[in-house]
């Protein structure tokens, strides 16, 4: 008797699958084409012309992933969001450095390739890159039977950009005890939390995705899977004007770890905590848990997506037109003497 030959698709890896996922996406992908872009879906690699405006150009990358995120949007079987996540996390990372973006890769991988997944994942990024001007010029797709648990499905995505050599932040030798710590509203948790918060929502709460979060008017899902929110439309111009010292964006570590890493040495950013109201998702969270006022600090981003840093005599200025500019800017804090932490008053 014959044995069965083994096949590739027998083990679990269906290039078939791939070939219909590419055809999905292939349009979507298209849509993203900026004038840099010199090459089509399906070489190789991506070709981008060098040919920058700026007339310094550096190069800024960044790489990053949307973590336990994924595991809310199969749960919801929502996964266009996903991607729009991906996209905009990776443009605030480079745009906190006054880089504009160019064009982006992604990686999708997982258990099983399904086509109409692969599809509503893209869709969020080619909608993401369309939104802030940047190419969606390749990537890759991993069926990986072996590694990811039936269902499971995990993206990752690098960045390039350019920013003009004056235009580089932060500028730490310009910075000084009185400049002023603005705050800008995040949609929700961004990308950020996500293995912390499922746990208090499924299994603390015993609540679904379609459930109502006590508190609010959506549901469990609608809260979790809200869009990381891209801040390059507002911010951009003011970096070209050097309107700012500094930026940063507030994602793991929250603002006790992530303003450190744009101080210089002898100033800390002293946070006012009355400030701001924080979101009702996040209040939620914190009494669910019981979870200590310094934790919850380094969990989430408490409703602060962006903090930007300008001295004191711009901040009027920047605060009306950032108003005009359809944004929701409060006086968070300011600079002190100190050794480039974060305190709270």
């Amino acid at each position: 008797m014959t044995e069965p030959k083994l096949t590739y698709a027998a083990s679990g890896v269906d290039i078939n699958r791939q070939d219909d996922a590419l055809a999905r996406i292939k349009p979507l992908v298209k849509a993203t084409r900026t004038p840099g872009v010199r090459s089509d879906i399906g070489l190789f690699g991506g070709l981008y012309s060098a040919r920058f405006e700026e007339k310094a150009p550096i190069l800024v990358s960044s790489m990053d992933g949307v973590g336990t995120k994924m595991k809310v949007a199969r749960l919801a079987d929502r996964w266009n969001t996903v991607g729009a996540d991906l996209v905009n996390h990776c443009i605030n990372d480079i745009l906190v450095q006054g880089a504009r973006p160019l064009f982006f890769l992604d990686y999708v991988a997982a258990q099983r390739l399904e086509p109409a997944v692969i599809e509503q994942i893209i869709q969020g990024m080619a909608g993401a890159c369309q939104e802030g001007g940047l190419a969606l010029i390749g990537g890759e797709m991993a069926e990986m039977p072996g590694v990811y648990a039936e269902g499971e499905v995990d993206v990752a995505g690098t960045i390039v950009g350019v920013v003009d050599e004056p235009d580089l932040l932060p500028r730490l030798e310009a910075m000084a005890a009185g400049d002023v710590l603005i705050g800008l509203p995040s949609t929700g948790l961004h990308t950020n939390g996500y293995s912390l918060a499922r746990k208090v929502c499924f299994d603390l709460a015993g609540l679904g995705v379609g459930d109502l979060l006590p508190g609010t008017d959506q549901t469990v899902g609608e809260a979790l899977l809200a869009v990381h929110r891209s801040y390059l439309k507002p911010v951009l111009p003011l970096v070209k004007a050097h309107r700012l010292l500094g930026m940063a964006h507030i994602t793991g570590g929250g603002l006790t770890d992530n303003l450190p890493r744009v101080l210089p040495g002898h100033l800390d950013a002293a946070i006012v905590t009355g400030s701001w109201q924080v979101p009702p998702l996040f209040q939620f969270l914190i009494e669910k848990a019981a979870l200590p006022v310094e934790d919850a600090r380094r969990s989430f981003n408490l409703g602060v997506g962006l903090v930007l840093i300008a001295a004191r005599a711009e901040v009027p200025g920047l605060l009306k037109d950032l108003v005009a500019a359809g944004e929701r800017p409060w006086v968070l804090g300011e600079l002190v003497p100190g050794t480039g932490q974060v305190t709270y008053r």
